[in-house]
């Protein structure tokens, strides 16, 4: 799965760089929304201090310095000591992806795991209304490229895991090594977000 208008960076099967593997104890991190979200900032825009974090997600430097410490203590987010100082503390992130199976979660910690995909979900929802709503103003160029549309199918499970893989194929061709480097001419950050579950019948 993977969390963005602001970011997440977290995908079932790990789509980027170096990744750490979520376990039960690092759901516990990542089960609050505020700390997924200030990690994938991290990921996607480089080192960030409490307070530029707390700025872009519209909260007290408090919220923010005591999330970064919990991050901290799993080993999700480390000190940048190339910037900064002991009243100025820039953070970054330790990995660039997190890989989870989702269903290993929810048997061995149902409750924090739902926590989780929960604040994923309404992470994804987000940026798409986020988009929706920028719409307007956006060239025509990125208006024609961009896609909201879904899919059916009849698949069995094997199926649906075969059409994944061929879907991260193509991601991995086009993927971005560094995604706190600058922009490309005439680039901008692209998300894609990619839900695929079977459908409730009735």
């Amino acid at each position: 799965m993977s969390e963005k208008n602001e970011p997440e960076e977290v995908t079932q099967q790990g789509v980027a760089g170096s990744s750490v593997r979520l376990d039960r104890h690092l759901v516990r991190a990542l089960a609050h929304p505020m700390r997924n979200r200030m990690l994938g900032l991290l990921r996607i825009y480089g080192p960030q201090t409490a307070t530029t974090l707390a700025g872009r997600l519209g909260v007290n430097t408090g919220a923010t310095s005591y999330h970064l410490r919990q991050l901290a203590e799993a080993g999700l987010v480390v000190e940048d000591d190339s910037r900064g100082n002991a009243r100025d503390r820039w953070w970054k992130s330790a990995h660039q992806g997190t890989e989870f199976d989702a269903a290993e979660l929810l048997d061995q910690e149902p409750e924090l795991a739902l926590g989780f995909l929960h604040g994923i979900g309404q992470t994804y929802a987000e940026n798409m209304f986020g988009f929706i709503d920028a719409m307007q103003t956006l060239p025509p160029e990125w208006q024609e490229a961009s896609m909201l549309s879904d899919y059916m199918f009849h698949l069995r499970p094997e199926e649906l895991a075969a059409m994944m893989r061929e879907v991260m194929a193509v991601f991995e061709k086009y993927k971005t090594p560094d995604l706190t480097a600058p922009l490309p001419d005439g680039a901008e950050q692209v998300t894609v977000q990619i839900q695929a579950y079977p459908r409730e019948t009735r």
